[in-house]
């Protein structure tokens, strides 16, 4: 326990349980860690260094009375600030809701509460989880924390900085287009897009309402599969949310490997659609390999192409974008960062016959990915085809962020989840992404446990001072 920033939530849970570790003392561990190296990575909007320490002696004494709330007692996270929390702002990083106070925690934050979560402050996003790493809006864009100058994954960018940084062990993040899965990738760290409707987004501000998703992001498969027990669960004041036609508990076969499974190797979308770095197919060549070794089946599947699910992706994105931005779009365009606007404006030329005929496409495409799983438990394939970009270079990030396989999955609502692979030449890290059937995130935390387990991803961490 010497490093406890590097300390898993099972781990801390299971210390504190046993009263083998102070919730205070991490706290504190934690608060130093953070004012030492947030600086350089910007990933904190907020830290409520003195909220946190009085939730962390509040779960102390519990533990001593042998009282523990649940899952997490006394395990600190991060919250991304497009999530409300009682009594903090949210602002989405921008100016628009610079002064915005929330009246109550979103239901995943209260779920994380009821579990025995302390909530350590708000990270920083991209503006409106859409606008790209800024530099003229009131925070600074988070960095990555295997090289500041890079890129770290948006939107959910202080979510996987931190992380990685070893600030907190587990975050909460959103994912409309991959902004769970993008900061995995490129900041080495598990991150997972659950089923849509499987959690909550009552509480959060909304990008696009049938492509929104909140999930969990932590260092291990083994974390994200224990915070995803305690998010998920069916909200009926969430239009969108949908009860699981079973209680899942994501634990109870992560540990039971890959013999047996059939996995459908998706080659087209890096090898075809979006030819990928070398070092990314390599790695993606490394998983099949290792999986195919630990007594999987894996044989290749196709989808429909990656450039038919981004146009369907932008047409029902930029649609519901402009749906709930248009007033302020027009009252205050000023007040947006000029990336933010520039992506939420093209929202404006989208016609009703667009929007619908993209539904329509969207219905075929969620037929195509069913089909499939039918024929195969998991999908592998790329999640981004290239290590993080530089931060300060637009054209590399916009290319960036099209370069990705990501998002079909928020068109067809399947639950995927991307991890690391390797580490580049360069000290990068790369990535690979399962995607799994509907409800069966069992499945999914198995897959992804299995090729941690190979190939020790877990141990993965940036090499930071302190």
């Amino acid at each position: 326990m010497s490093e406890l920033h590097w300390m898993t939530a099972k781990a801390v849970a299971a210390a504190i349980a046993k009263r083998e570790m102070s919730p205070v003392e991490l706290v504190n561990a934690l608060l130093d860690r953070i004012e030492r190296l947030n600086p350089r990575l910007n990933v904190f909007i907020r830290v409520e260094a003195e909220a946190a320490l009085e939730e962390a002696r509040a779960a102390e004494a519990e533990a001593a009375r042998g009282q523990l709330r649940g899952a997490l007692h006394g395990v600190p996270v991060g919250i991304k600030d497009i999530i409300d929390v009682s009594g903090l702002p949210t602002t989405c990083h921008s100016k628009i809701l610079e002064n915005k106070i929330a009246r109550a925690d979103a239901v995943c934050v209260a779920k994380l509460r009821a579990a025995g979560a302390i909530i350590l402050g708000k990270l920083s996003t991209h503006e409106f989880a859409i606008g790209g790493p800024s530099f003229d809006l009131p925070w600074p864009p988070a960095r990555n924390p295997w090289n500041r100058d890079h890129h770290p994954g948006g939107s959910s960018s202080g979510s996987g900085s931190g992380l990685a940084a070893g600030f907190f062990p587990m975050a909460l993040g959103t994912d409309t287009g991959g902004s769970v899965r993008n900061p995995a990738s490129a900041c080495a760290i598990v991150g997972t897009k659950p089923t849509y409707g499987l959690v909550s987004r009552r509480g959060v501000f909304p990008l696009a309402f049938t492509l929104d998703h909140v999930g969990p992001m932590t260092r291990t498969v083994a974390d994200n599969a224990m915070m995803l027990g305690v998010l998920a669960g069916h909200d009926s004041l969430d239009p969108g949310s949908a009860p699981p036609p079973r209680s899942a508990d994501y634990m109870k076969t992560l540990e039971h490997g890959v013999r047996g499974l059939r996995i459908g190797f998706v080659r087209h979308f890096h090898e075809i659609d979006v030819p990928a770095d070398p070092e990314v197919t390599a790695g993606l060549e490394r998983v099949a390999f290792t999986l195919r070794a630990e007594g999987a089946s894996v044989i290749d599947v196709r989808l429909p192409a990656l450039g038919d699910f981004a146009a369907v992706y932008r047409a029902i994105q930029q649609s519901e974008a402009w749906s709930i931005h248009s007033e302020w779009l027009k009252e205050r365009p000023g007040d947006y960062g000029r990336l933010t606007r520039r992506r939420l404006m093209a929202g404006a030329f989208m016609g009703a016959g667009d929007y619908v005929m993209a539904c329509r496409q969207r219905s075929q495409m969620i037929h195509e990915v069913e089909a499939a799983l039918r024929e195969v438990d998991i999908l592998l394939c790329a999640s981004a085809m290239d290590p993080a970009c530089r931060i300060d270079e637009p054209e590399a990030i916009e290319r960036n962020y099209v370069r990705q396989a990501r998002a079909p999955f928020n068109v067809t609502g399947h639950p995927a989840l991307a991890m690391p692979t390797v580490l580049s030449r360069d000290g990068l890290p790369l990535s690979v992404q399962f995607v799994g059937r509907y409800f069966d995130e069992a499945n999914l935390f198995r897959v992804a446990r299995a090729w941690e387990r190979a190939a020790c991803t877990d141990a993965l961490h940036p090499p930071l001072e302190g």
